[in-house]
């Protein structure tokens, strides 16, 4: 039995669908959206994904079991950053804007060094 043959069509809308979404990929790195910058960026990188392993890797016209599999291996993946998430933030961690990051019970303090106080020295006696 011989495989799905797609229109080259097909390929070439694909491709260019996943270098305009590379576009917006970079363009959104450049824009300050707080919190949502990472969900916007994995958003558009599973979207690439999912284009790549539906036309280019053929899932969209395999067997069941083909896609069965593959749907296994997604839920596992799913599990394993679940697993792997719950660990990261039950540790109590804290990142400081510096960069660095601290254990539980470490103070950090941001800005200026502070000058430690000048002990007072004791008065000359004559």
């Amino acid at each position: 039995m011989a495989g799905h043959i797609s229109p080259k069509r097909v390929y070439y809308t694909i491709f260019g669908s996943l270098m305009v979404l590379t576009a917006i990929t970079v363009a959104v790195a450049f824009i300050n959206l707080g919190s949502l910058n990472f969900p916007i960026a994995l958003g558009i990188a599973i979207t690439k994904a999912t284009l790549v392993i539906l036309f280019f890797m053929h899932l969209k016209y395999s067997s069941r079991l083909t896609k069965l599999i593959c749907g296994s291996a997604f839920f596992f993946l799913l599990v394993l950053f679940g697993l792997t998430l719950s660990d990261y933030l039950s540790r109590g961690w804290s990142t400081a804007p510096g960069g660095f990051t601290t254990g539980p019970g470490t103070r950090v303090t941001i800005g200026p060094p502070q000058e430690a106080p000048a002990a007072e020295a004791p008065a000359p006696e004559h």
